[in-house]
C-alpha cells in the first residue's frame, strides 16, 4: 500500500532526529533509541510495500543490531560511525527522492473533488509478456474488478505514463531463464516502489531463489489458476489500513511501564498501562487488547496469578500473554508458561526483540481470530459474526439517528451453475461476486456470507433509495462478468433485497424484510434489485 510523501518524510525525519541526538550525546541509552527508530521505519517501509527502500532500512537494521551483541563503548569506534552515518545520510537521500516522486500521485489519489471508484493503492496494472492471448481471462477477470491491467511485450519499454508505482505482471514462461534475473532488477531499478509478480515459475529453488534475488515482490506458480492470481492481486489492491495494534501493559513500575509504551509506539502499536494488576479484567473488557504484556512479580500479585485469572475468561483464552520479568531460572519460566503465558522476555529486555515479538504474537492472534469470525472461501463475515456485526452497527445507527440499510443479495440458479460446471466453479462464482462486493462497498459496511451463495450487506446511513442505486449498479456489473469454462465462459446474474431502519427496529426484522423482497425480485423474474416497499 502506497504511504503518503507527508508519511514517509515524517518517519525519515524521526529517524534522522534519533541519529542527530545519538552523535549529540552518545550513550547505550540513546543508542537503543536509535535502534529501536530504525527498527520502526524498517517495519513502516514493509507495511508500505517500498521495496528499494526497505532492503536499505533492513541492512541497515543488521548493522544496528549487530552491535547489540559485541561489547562496545560509546561512542562508538569511529569507522563505525562512519559507516552508520553514510548509511543513515543515503536511506534520508533515497527517502526525499522518493517522496518528490509520489506528490503528485499522492494528490490525485486524495483529491476529493475527482474520487476514484477503484482506488488503486499500487497505481497502474501491466502485464508484461510475448503472448497476450495466453492472459486473456486474467485481463478480463481484472477488468471486471476495475483493475484493468493493459499489456505490453518484453522488447518494449513501459511508458512513463505507467507512473512511479505500477503493478507489474511478469510472464516469465516467454523469456530465456537466463535473462530473468537482469530484466527483474532493470524494473525493479526503475520502479522502486511498484509491485513486482512473476508469473509462470515452476516450484524451483533455484528459478524462485534468482527472481527473488532479482527483486521480485512475489511468484505465483507456473499453473497457478486465474482466480487465484486475481485473488493475489486483490489482496495487494486492499484499500483499507490495519487497525492498529493494542496491547495492554500490566507493570507495577511507572518508569519501567512508560518506557515500554515508548517502545511500542515507535511502531504505531497503541498501549494501555495499569499498575494495579486487580483492574486487568476491567482494563481487557474496556480496552480490548491484542496482546497483555504481564510483569511476572508485583505487590499482591504474581504475574502467574493475573495470567490465570485471565483465563478463568472464555473470551480472553487466546489472547496472548508475555511475561515480563528478571527472573532466569528456566524451571519457573517453564511453569509460567503452562498457567496461562506465551512467552516470556528477560528484563533489560531488547526493545527491538520486544517489537518484533508483540508484532508476530499479534499477527498469529489476528490470523487466528479472523478464521473464527470470516468465511474461508470469500474472506467475507461469516453467518454469526455477520448478524453480531449488524446488531452492533443498529444500536449505533439508533443512537445516532438516521438510515440503516440491510440488503439481501443471492447468485440466481445457483444449483443449475453447481450441476452444469461443477463445484469448484461454483466457488469461484461466489468469489467472483464477494470480490465485487468488496470493491464497490465502503468501509463502514457489513458485508457477510450468510450461507451458500446468500450475501448480507449493511449499509449505514443509506436510505432505501440510495440502497437501491448502490446494489442495482453491483448487480449489473456482476452479470457482465464471464466466469471461464474450459475453452468457453458462462454469465450469472444475482438478485437482491432491500429493508431499510427505522421502518423495521430489529436486526432479525430487518434480515427477515429483506429477504422477503429478495424472493420477491426472484418471483419478478430474477436479475433485479426490490426493496421491501415494492
Amino acid at each position: 500500500m502506497l504511504c503518503s510523501p507527508e508519511e514517509l518524510l515524517q518517519k525519515n525525519q524521526a529517524l534522522s532526529n534519533t541519529w542527530q541526538r545519538y552523535q549529540a550525546a552518545p550513550s547505550f541509552e540513546s543508542f537503543v533509541e536509535l535502534a529501536v527508530s530504525i527498527n520502526s521505519f524498517t517495519e513502516f517501509l514493509i507495511d508500505k510495500g517500498i521495496t528499494a527502500l526497505h532492503h536499505a532500512s533492513h541492512q541497515l537494521e543488521q548493522v544496528t543490531l549487530a552491535l547489540f551483541n559485541t561489547e562496545v563503548a560509546h561512542p562508538l569506534p569511529q569507522a563505525a560511525l562512519d559507516d552508520l552515518n553514510e548509511r543513515v545520510f543515503a536511506l534520508a537521500r533515497m527517502a526525499t527522492t522518493h517522496a518528490s516522486a509520489t506528490a503528485g500521485l499522492a494528490e490525485r489519489r486524495h483529491d476529493r473533488q475527482h474520487p476514484a471508484v477503484h482506488d488503486m493503492a499500487v497505481g497502474q496494472s501491466w502485464l508484461i509478456g510475448h503472448d497476450q492471448a495466453a492472459w486473456g481471462d486474467l485481463q478480463a477477470q481484472l477488468g471486471y474488478f476495475g483493475m484493468a491491467a493493459q499489456y505490453t511485450t518484453w522488447d518494449r519499454p513501459l511508458p512513463d505514463s505507467a507512473g512511479v508505482a505500477p503493478l507489474l505482471l511478469l510472464d516469465l514462461s516467454s523469456l530465456p531463464e537466463a535473462e530473468w534475473c537482469s530484466r527483474i532488477q532493470a524494473l525493479r531499478q526503475r520502479f522502486a516502489m511498484g509491485q513486482l509478480i512473476c508469473l509462470g515459475v515452476r516450484s524451483d529453488f533455484e528459478q524462485l531463489q534468482q527472481v527473488l534475488r532479482g527483486g521480485c515482490d512475489s511468484c505465483l506458480l507456473d499453473g497457478t489458476p486465474v482466480h487465484a492470481i486475481v485473488e493475489h492481486i486483490m489482496e495487494l489492491n486492499e484499500r483499507h489500513e490495519q487497525e492498529a495494534y493494542r496491547v495492554l501493559i500490566v507493570e507495577d513500575s511507572k518508569t519501567a511501564s512508560h518506557m515500554i509504551r515508548r517502545t511500542l509506539e515507535e511502531n504505531q502499536i497503541v498501549s494501555e498501562i495499569i499498575n494495579d494488576p486487580q483492574q486487568t479484567l476491567n482494563a481487557l473488557r474496556q480496552f480490548n487488547p491484542d496482546l497483555i504484556l504481564m510483569d511476572m512479580y508485583m505487590p499482591n500479585c504474581t504475574g502467574v496469578e493475573a495470567a490465570r485469572i485471565i483465563r478463568q475468561h472464555n473470551e480472553f483464552l487466546s489472547t496472548p500473554i508475555v511475561y515480563l520479568s528478571g527472573e532466569t531460572n528456566v524451571a519457573l519460566q517453564v511453569d509460567a508458561m503452562r498457567l496461562g503465558g506465551d512467552h516470556f522476555l528477560t528484563k533489560p529486555f531488547n526493545p527491538v526483540f520486544l517489537n518484533a515479538i508483540v508484532k508476530s504474537k499479534i499477527e498469529r492472534y489476528r490470523a487466528l481470530r479472523r478464521t473464527m469470525y470470516h468465511d474461508s472461501l470469500t474472506g467475507l463475515l461469516n453467518h454469526s459474526s455477520g448478524k453480531n456485526m449488524l446488531d452492533m452497527l443498529l444500536s449505533s445507527v439508533a443512537h445516532e439517528g438516521g438510515f440503516l440499510s440491510v440488503v439481501m443479495m443471492d447468485i440466481d440458479n445457483f444449483k443449475q451453475v453447481n450441476d452444469t460446471y461443477g463445484h469448484p466453479v461454483g466457488d469461484q462464482v461466489i468469489r467472483g461476486l464477494s470480490w465485487l462486493l468488496k470493491q464497490r462497498l465502503r468501509k463502514q459496511d457489513i458485508l457477510c456470507r450468510y450461507g451458500g451463495e446468500e450475501f448480507l450487506i449493511g449499509l449505514p446511513h443509506t436510505d432505501a433509495e440510495q440502497a437501491f442505486a448502490i446494489m442495482d449498479r453491483i448487480r449489473q456489473d456482476f452479470a457482465q462478468i464471464r466466469h471461464p469454462h474450459g475453452n468457453s465462459h458462462f454469465h450469472v446474474s444475482a438478485s437482491g433485497g432491500i429493508a431499510t431502519y427505522p421502518l423495521y427496529q430489529t436486526g432479525d426484522a430487518l434480515i427477515k424484510a429483506a429477504d422477503e423482497a429478495l424472493y420477491q425480485a426472484k418471483r419478478d423474474g430474477r436479475n433485479r434489485i426490490r426493496t421491501d416497499e415494492d
